[in-house]
C-alpha cells in the first residue's frame, strides 16, 4: 500500500483523515462500523489502476479523523456535511461515492439532501428505508429486534464501551468484520452482544492476522464511543430528517448486498430489497446480490471492485 497517499483536511470543523490513490475522476469510498479507510484497500488500488482517483476518509469518529464526544455531534447532517466539504476541498462538484454499512447511510443521504454533488452512488449492504413519520427509529429498531439488538445496546454512553473492554481490540475486529451469522444480530435476554458474537478459531482465505492488527491498533488508538455515537445519534436524525418524509432519491444508484449478510433472508431484508417499496423510493435502482457477507467488498474484492466499476464506466466519459 505503498503508492497510496495520506492527509488530513479541515472540513465542516474537523480534521478528517483520507487516504488516497491514483488520478481521474473521483471515487470516494465511505467504510462502515467497526471500519477506517483501510476496508476500501482493494477498491483504491483497483479504482486507481483503471484511472479514478480513488479517496477514503475515516468518518467522523473513527481512525486518525476528530471524534468529537457529543453524539449530537454525529447526525446526518453533521457527516454529508463532512463530505461536502471534502469534495470542495479537492476542487470537485460531482464525484462517484460508494459507501457500505453506515458509509451506505451517509451516502443515502448525500444524495438525498445534495443530489446535485453526486453522478452515481454504490451503496453496499444497507438499503434505503422510508422514515416513519410517527416512530422514531431507535424504537422502531427495537420493536422489531428487542432489547438484545445492538441498536439498542449502543444508546446507552459507557454501556457498550465497558463491554467491548473486555475484549482486546484484536477479538473485538475478529466477532465483527468475520460474522457469518445469517439470522438477525440479537443477543439473549441479559446479554451483551458483543459476548454473543462469536469469535472464529480460524480466519477466513480473504483476510490476515496483519490485516486485522491494522483494524485493532487503530481502534486500541482511537476508542469506540465515536463509532458508537452514530447509534446515540439516530433517533435525532429522526427529528431532523422530517422535511424529507416520502422524498424519493433520484441519483443513480447500485445496491449490492450478499446473500448470507446478516439478516438478509431471514429478517426481510431481502423482500424488501426486491420488493416495490425501495424501488419507489430509488427509481433509478440497480440491485445485485452477491455470494457472501456483510463486509462483501473485503470478502470479495475482486467482485465488489468490477460490480463498482461497470457501474462507473455507465457515467463516465473518457
Amino acid at each position: 500500500m505503498s503508492e497510496v497517499n495520506h492527509q488530513r483536511i479541515k472540513t465542516n470543523g474537523i480534521w478528517m483523515h483520507v487516504a488516497e490513490q491514483g488520478t481521474g475522476p473521483l471515487v470516494l469510498l465511505l467504510h462502515g462500523f467497526p471500519e477506517i479507510w483501510y476496508s476500501w484497500r482493494h477498491q483504491i488500488k483497483y479504482l486507481a489502476d483503471h484511472g479514478y482517483h480513488a479517496v477514503a476518509p475515516d468518518l467522523r469518529g473513527y481512525g486518525d479523523s476528530d471524534s468529537p464526544l457529543n453524539p449530537s455531534s454525529y447526525t446526518f447532517f453533521h457527516l454529508v456535511g463532512d463530505i461536502i466539504g471534502l469534495l470542495d476541498h479537492f476542487g470537485e462538484q460531482q464525484v462517484f461515492v460508494v459507501g457500505i454499512d453506515w458509509g451506505a447511510m451517509v451516502g443515502w443521504h448525500l444524495s438525498l439532501c445534495r443530489p446535485d454533488r453526486v453522478k452515481g452512488f454504490v451503496a453496499i449492504s444497507v438499503p434505503y428505508f422510508p422514515r416513519s413519520p410517527t416512530i422514531k427509529l431507535v424504537e422502531s429498531i427495537t420493536r422489531t429486534l428487542g432489547e438484545g439488538g445492538h441498536v439498542f445496546q449502543f444508546q446507552e454512553p459507557g454501556r457498550a464501551e465497558r463491554a467491548f473492554a473486555r475484549y482486546d481490540c484484536l477479538t473485538v475486529m475478529k466477532k465483527w468484520l468475520l460474522i457469518t451469522m445469517t439470522n438477525n444480530l440479537v443477543a439473549p435476554p441479559g446479554m451483551e452482544v458483543i459476548d454473543y458474537m462469536p469469535t472464529p478459531s480460524l480466519l477466513p482465505p480473504w483476510i490476515t492476522e496483519e490485516e486485522l492488527m491494522v483494524y485493532a491498533d487503530k481502534f486500541q488508538e482511537s476508542g469506540f464511543t465515536g463509532p458508537f455515537n452514530y447509534y446515540r445519534a439516530l433517533d435525532l436524525n429522526w427529528e431532523l430528517t422530517a422535511p424529507w418524509q416520502g422524498a424519493k432519491i433520484t441519483v443513480p444508484t447500485k445496491f449490492i448486498i450478499g446473500d448470507k449478510d446478516v439478516g438478509f433472508e431471514t429478517g426481510g431484508t431481502k423482500d424488501y430489497v426486491q420488493g416495490d417499496v425501495f424501488k419507489n423510493l430509488v427509481p433509478n435502482l440497480e440491485i445485485v446480490i452477491l455470494d457472501g457477507h456483510h463486509f462483501i467488498q473485503q470478502e470479495k474484492p475482486q467482485e465488489v471492485s468490477e460490480e463498482i466499476l461497470t457501474f462507473i464506466h455507465k457515467f463516465s466519459v473518457k
